[in-house]
């Protein structure tokens, strides 16, 4: 079975490095994987957008994501966009968000269209570790526990081939927090 993962952020917070991170977990547990962004010329700050594919069997499609399992939406001031986010977006399929609280007409739209909507505070997550806000690994965790496409360790066996030392130990106990606090929102 193919999984496509959409991610959403702004340029900068580190949406392409989770979306690597993801596809580097599958393959560390024998997936194939890939992982690609989607940008132009944007500059720091610009609404991006990253792809994820996991699957059990070689993937020989190269195009974008249309008709995602998940989407993730690292950069909580994207959530009114919905029009954005929702995109292909089809019944049973998961939206994982950083926020304390959904936008109203989020949780409205996905209720209507029967979207799984989880919810995690990487905003705080990531100000009490980094004490910067970086939301990326987080939501991560996140990403992992809401759609359980991969295995939590095989998460941090990829983010121990990305960082080494300090920022290792604080990426992954960022991720486990993600992992731990996501909740589905009811």
């Amino acid at each position: 079975m193919l999984y496509e993962v959409r991610w959403h952020g702004r340029g900068g917070q580190g949406v392409v490095t989770a979306s690597d991170l993801l596809a580097r977990a599958a393959i560390i547990e024998g997936k194939y994987a890939q992982h690609f962004p989607e940008f132009g010329p944007e500059r720091m700050g610009a609404p991006i957008r990253a792809f994820t594919r996991i699957s059990d069997e070689k993937i020989e499609l190269y195009t974008g994501v249309y008709e995602p399992e998940m989407v993730v939406v690292i950069d909580p001031t994207l959530l009114t966009r919905t029009d954005l986010i929702l995109q292909g977006l089809k019944e049973d399929r998961l939206l994982v968000v950083n926020a304390k609280t959904p936008p109203e007409t989020l949780v409205n739209q996905c209720n209507e269209k029967k979207i799984k909507l989880y919810v995690v505070d990487a905003y705080t997550i990531a100000m009490e570790v980094f004490k910067r806000p970086f939301y990326n690994t987080p939501m991560l965790g996140a990403a992992v526990k809401a759609s359980g496409v991969v295995k939590i360790d095989s998460v941090f066996d990829a983010a121990k081939l990305r960082f080494s030392g300090t920022i290792l130990e604080k990426n992954i106990e960022v991720i486990k927090r993600g992992y731990e606090q996501v909740r589905e929102y009811a």
